[in-house]
């Protein structure tokens, strides 16, 4: 099971048709309050849009690491901008949607300051290199 947010109606009907082997679901604002795992039970009885978030995620329930892999690649192809990609674990089904979107933004924030560090060095060394 795939779980969007933040995607508009044209990025969902892409992201659909290229993960066609998948079920895909659009997790509507109204629920933001509820546990992951309530969200999973019910999936096939969400209405409404995913278009209410900022920021975009792809939540992955249940799939093994090709899937993700693959999920990851073929998405990533379609250029959707910047996405932050999860899965679920045991943890993350107890949580409530807004706090584990709260907790991926705050990961994302991290790794991408990390990958800014880890740049800036990288080019520290190559300029030193030069002299």
């Amino acid at each position: 099971m795939i779980f969007l947010i933040g995607f508009n109606e044209n990025e969902v009907k892409k992201i659909r048709e290229t993960l066609s082997e998948f079920k895909v679901y659009e997790v509507p604002q109204y629920c933001r309050d509820w546990a992951v795992q309530s969200i999973v039970e019910k999936a096939e009885e969400l209405k409404g849009s995913c278009d209410w978030h900022l920021k975009k995620f792809i939540l992955m329930h249940n799939l093994k690491n090709p899937q993700i892999k693959e999920v990851l690649a073929k998405i990533k192809s379609l250029n959707l901008g910047r996405i932050i990609f999860a899965t679920t674990t045991p943890a993350s089904l107890t949580w409530k949607l807004k706090d584990l979107l709260e907790e991926l933004i705050h990961e994302d924030e991290y790794f991408q300051e990390l990958k800014r560090m880890r740049t800036k060095q990288s080019k520290l060394y190559l300029d030193i290199e030069k002299d």
